[in-house]
């Protein structure tokens, strides 16, 4: 696996972490009737209050960065692994951990998207 995938996928991950820190934390907290739990939080890191500020942006490079990261799977799924036999086994073992990866962030991101934009409609 290639540099550029292994930083781009890092960086669906991370950003998928930082949507759910914005905004599905923040609901699970105060739904189980820990509001002032999650005010401690806010006044140890008040870092979360700007993601939450941004969160349009929040979403918009994440669900970005797992667009690029799904091409990037696509694009490269029937590409050959090499013919050494160690090798090849690490490669196939390296493209299970990375679609492990992808469909947790996948997960993680549509997590925060619902809290963020749907939970909230629908009571």
């Amino acid at each position: 696996m290639s540099f550029h995938r292994k930083a781009l996928h890092t960086v669906a991950l991370f950003g998928s972490f930082s949507t759910l820190f914005c905004c599905a934390l923040p609901a699970l907290f105060v739904a189980l009737g820990a509001g002032a739990a999650f005010a401690g939080i806010v006044s140890t890191v008040p870092q979360l209050i700007w993601l939450s500020e941004h969160k349009i942006w929040l979403f918009g490079f994440a669900g970005t960065m797992l667009t690029l990261s799904a091409v990037s799977r696509y694009l490269t799924r029937n590409a050959p692994c090499p013919a050494d036999p160690a090798k090849r086994k690490s490669c196939k073992r390296l493209r299970r951990i990375s679609l492990g990866v992808f469909c947790f962030s996948l997960s993680l991101y549509m997590t925060g998207f619902y809290f963020a934009f749907l939970a909230g409609h629908l009571s």
